[in-house]
């Protein structure tokens, strides 16, 4: 970096290594709705030196309640563009791989060629992720995933565990489902959810566009506080001792 002034009160938190460390660490979002897009901000205000920003979607006027994108001025652009303008205005050292486009299975494998040091997971739709968590998984790259932000209500239930002990969650009852039965993966995949039980009330059917045939009511704060807990996660094990 040219000026790092700006991570003064990081460094005095972690010091000079573990700000080294992140200054060279790639980390991959994939997803920049409500989840990823403030998981994506919080990683690149931590120092981290290179990112790959994932979303072939535009702002549409139902995320304003949630998403950090999504302003009155931002309706109708691509969340990737967007995203990267942000980051470049936080970091203007920052070096940025952009996919605007939704994940498909065909692209997963390009993707990951590029060999992230981490991975946040932050995609909402179950056969892409489903796709993109079996790749990652086989080539044993580091990675956190996001389960559902909808119907939830308390960040204080959010946890951090292995996608066997995630209970409570549909959305984390599918993936779980989906991997164990279809590709023989039970544990080995570290995930951010909350046990809080949705109610039946807030589940809306979708006309199931892009992999998605339903979807919960959300409230503007569940999604970056598990964002942040993601992205916490990333950073932790970004600057740990190896």
């Amino acid at each position: 970096m040219n000026d790092n002034s700006w991570l003064n009160r990081t460094h005095l938190l972690i010091g000079d290594a573990a700000l080294h460390k992140l200054s060279k660490a790639h980390v991959m979002v994939v997803g920049l709705g409500g989840v990823g897009s403030y998981a994506a901000e919080f990683i690149a205000r931590s120092g981290v030196g290179t990112m790959t920003i994932v979303d072939g979607d535009v702002v549409e006027e139902s995320n304003r309640n949630r998403q950090l994108l999504a302003l009155q001025t931002t309706m109708g652009k691509n969340k990737a563009l967007l995203m990267a303008e942000r980051l470049r205005d936080i970091n203007s050292d920052i070096k940025l791989h952009i996919v605007q486009d939704f994940i498909q299975p065909d692209m997963v494998e390009n993707l990951l060629s590029l060999n992230p040091d981490h991975i946040l997971d932050a995609i909402d739709s179950v056969t892409p992720k489903i796709t993109f968590l079996v790749q990652a998984y086989h080539q044993q790259l580091p990675l956190v995933s996001c389960m559902g932000a909808g119907g939830k209500m308390d960040p204080l239930q959010i946890r951090i565990a292995d996608i066997s002990k995630t209970h409570s969650c549909p959305f984390a009852q599918e993936i779980r489902k989906q991997l164990k039965m279809r590709h023989q993966i039970r544990t080995g995949i570290k995930t951010v959810f909350s046990p809080e039980i949705p109610p039946k009330e807030s589940l809306v059917l979708t006309e199931g566009s892009r992999y998605k045939k339903s979807s919960y009511g959300t409230i503007s704060y569940m999604p970056a506080a598990i964002g942040g807990v993601a992205a916490s996660e990333v950073i932790k094990d970004l600057i740990k001792e190896r």
